[in-house]
């Protein structure tokens, strides 16, 4: 299952999602450029738009947005809504919208939540898939910008917006349920708890926290709804609205091995994202990378016609601070054969044989010389160390299993 929120820290606007899932589908950030070419199935093609931003699976070049926000810093998430969706046949009258469409459709089109209330109640969400390998997901949508956040469902009365006072949302069951249930626990506070169970008694907190005793910490959909909206609601903005917004997402993170699907199967967290609406600063971690990584749409080529595809670093990136002189870790592998290593800071001691590196393979080895050459800034105290910065090294070997 999945959990999304959106939070403003300081006048800072960010938003973002855990996607909970028992697989990864390979997904990966992409931007979409303003002349990117979006073919809807009923709508008129969007070739000019803003750009946008998000995590996507991307088939045939089209990107399935799982999550995205566009240039004006509106965001929008898809989460699992399984049991309930309801998809239909095209309607005359209708704005006929697919459920793989629908995010960028509101992106091309939408600047703001309002923009988007209005734009959807004219939609139908048709029952048409992207293809016979990819069936539709059953799905409900959070759609935020800085102002407001709003819930879109497609069930068997329609479809329906909700306003979403929470800033967050899970899966089923509907989002009425979710809004009434939070009720059960208005009683939880942040502060000290105050003694109302009786004036004979003289009762006094022994621990921290027991103002919000009670409050769920399953992983049931509606008990991470009401711990996430908790959490959201009474964060502070220190030390800074990422930071913070990335440890909300934290408070219902599943781990491996918790949620028990059968058959060897668990459901976890694949990655979390978190995306600076005003800046276009898309950041994100994996399971297996606890390390922030971001993707900054606005050093793209944003009037261009192609998307921009960034694979995720899923591969544990420890910054060790004591190893002065010693080799780096071993990097991933892509595909099994090809490596690409970019944006990667390889710190290696003066003198190093650099063909050992490789164990013997030349392009790779002629590569770090050429960096060498290029990039002499040094870092840190050490006269013999220095940083080769932005390394494309294209290497057939594969593995790369430094000494």
């Amino acid at each position: 299952m999945c959990t999304s929120a959106s939070f403003t820290a300081g006048g800072e606007h960010f938003f973002g999602r855990n996607l909970d899932l028992e697989v990864s589908f390979g997904q990966q950030v992409a931007v979409a450029p303003r002349r990117f070419p979006f073919e809807f199935r009923s709508e008129p093609p969007s070739n000019e738009h803003p750009a946008m931003i998000g995590m996507a699976l991307v088939s045939d070049g089209y990107p399935l947005y799982f999550d995205a926000v566009n240039e004006h810093g509106l965001g929008m998430a898809g989460l699992n809504f399984p049991g309930e969706a309801v998809y239909r046949p095209r309607a005359e009258g209708k704005r006929n919208v697919s459920p793989f469409e629908f995010i960028p459709w509101v992106l091309c089109s939408c600047s703001s939540a309002e923009e988007a209330r209005d734009a959807i109640s004219e939609v139908e969400l048709i029952d048409e898939p992207f293809s016979e390998r990819l069936p539709l997901t059953p799905l409900h949508w959070m759609i935020a910008d800085r102002e407001s956040s709003i819930v879109v469902e497609s069930d068997a009365e329609g479809v329906e917006v909700y306003d979403d006072p929470f800033g967050v949302l899970t899966n089923c069951p509907p989002f009425p349920y979710h809004r009434t249930n939070v009720s059960n626990y208005m009683g939880l506070s942040a502060r000290p708890p105050e003694n109302r169970f009786s004036d004979s008694l003289d009762l006094k907190a022994y621990s921290r926290g027991m103002g919000a005793i009670g409050l769920p910490g399953d992983l049931s959909s509606s008990s991470r709804f009401v711990k996430a909206a908790f959490t959201r609601m009474n964060s502070t903005p220190e030390p800074d609205g990422m930071t913070q917004f990335f440890h909300i997402l934290d408070s219902v993170q599943q781990q491996r091995g918790c949620c028990d699907l059968g058959d060897g199967r668990y459901e976890y967290t694949v990655y979390s994202s978190c995306c600076d609406t005003a800046k276009g600063v898309y950041c994100y971690r994996t399971y297996g990378n606890s390390r922030i990584v971001g993707v900054d749409m606005h050093a793209e080529d944003l009037d261009s016609s192609e998307l921009s595809l960034f694979p995720l670093r899923d591969s544990q990136d420890v910054l060790m601070e004591n190893r002065s002189g010693a080799a780096p870790l071993p990097l991933p592998r892509i595909a099994g054969r090809c490596m690409v290593v970019t944006d990667v800071c390889i710190t290696l001691t003066c003198g190093v044989d650099f063909r050992r590196l490789h164990d013997g393979c030349p392009s790779a080895s002629r590569g770090l010389r050429q960096v060498r050459r290029k990039c002499p800034r040094r870092v840190g105290s050490h006269p013999l160390r220095r940083c080769y910065l932005r390394p494309e090294i294209r290497c057939r070997w594969t593995s790369w299993w430094p000494v």
